[in-house]
């Protein structure tokens, strides 16, 4: 009688040569080859499931899968798996850790928490390709940062989503948003309960027009409420934005 476990794994990747998480056909994506690799270690199919979906471009610092595996003493060969799976996995995807987990457990819909980073430069930078976005102008920290506490009073934010998303709600709880001054450029810190597609990339290009005197902060509350995505900025592109965090009640963070 084969027995199946579940366990969680806690991933990172650099998402620029990859079409973001979510297996899809004819490109390449990080659930495409973590599977690949998860198979050949374990020597079955195995499917993971993810906390979430990336766009193309964009990374993770923390990043966290379930999946299922028959007949595996993972405990006692844990160390072994998780050297195996990082020998094969290319350099831009690493597992940090793998965590037995109650077979109900699930990636996706147990994360209570989960938080992003945007990241800008100013000054030409070679080594920040592809990993911050960079920007000519300053702007105005204080006045984003005056739009950004508006976000927190509102729930539904289907004027920062993609259009037609399968999902039942575009209501999220954002419990942090807020701009912080770098010694090599600046950071959007956010943190909700969930996030809607493009979401972050939509309020970073509105909050930034802000920034650059376009629009008043106030403009955020006509724009939230519309409900409309033509009413918000541009998305900003992928490459600065990370996956930071995420949060489960019977996980303990490393972070």
């Amino acid at each position: 009688m084969n027995t199946i476990r579940r366990y969680f794994a806690e991933i990172c990747f650099k998402g620029t040569q990859y079409h973001g998480w979510q297996v899809q056909p004819n490109a390449v994506t990080v659930q495409q080859v973590l599977n690949q690799m998860l198979n050949t270690v374990f020597r079955q199919t195995v499917e993971t499931v993810g906390c979430g979906r990336t766009d193309a471009g964009v990374h993770a610092t923390q990043f966290y899968v379930h999946f299922d595996v028959s007949d595996v003493d993972m405990p006692f060969e844990e160390q072994r798996s998780l050297n195996s799976l990082n020998a094969l996995l290319p350099y831009d995807i690493a597992v940090k850790r793998l965590i037995p987990v109650k077979p109900d457990a699930h990636a996706r819909f147990d994360a209570t928490l989960r938080s992003y980073e945007y990241r800008i430069h100013f000054e030409k930078d070679p080594f920040k390709k592809d990993l911050s976005w960079q920007l000519r102008d300053r702007p105005d920290i204080a006045v984003m940062n005056k739009a950004s506490a508006i976000l927190q009073q509102y729930r539904d934010f289907s004027c920062f989503s993609k259009s037609n998303t399968q999902v039942f709600t575009n209501n999220c709880m954002i419990k942090e948003a807020v701009w912080r001054e770098q010694a090599d450029g600046i950071v959007f810190y956010i943190s909700a309960d969930r996030f809607l597609r493009n979401m972050v990339r939509a309020i970073v290009g509105t909050l930034l027009e802000v920034g650059r005197g376009e629009m008043a902060p106030e403009a955020l509350h006509d724009i939230i409420m519309s409900k409309d995505r033509s009413n918000a900025g541009t998305s900003v592109p992928a490459c600065g934005l990370y996956l930071t965090a995420v949060h489960y009640p019977y996980i303990e963070s490393q972070n």
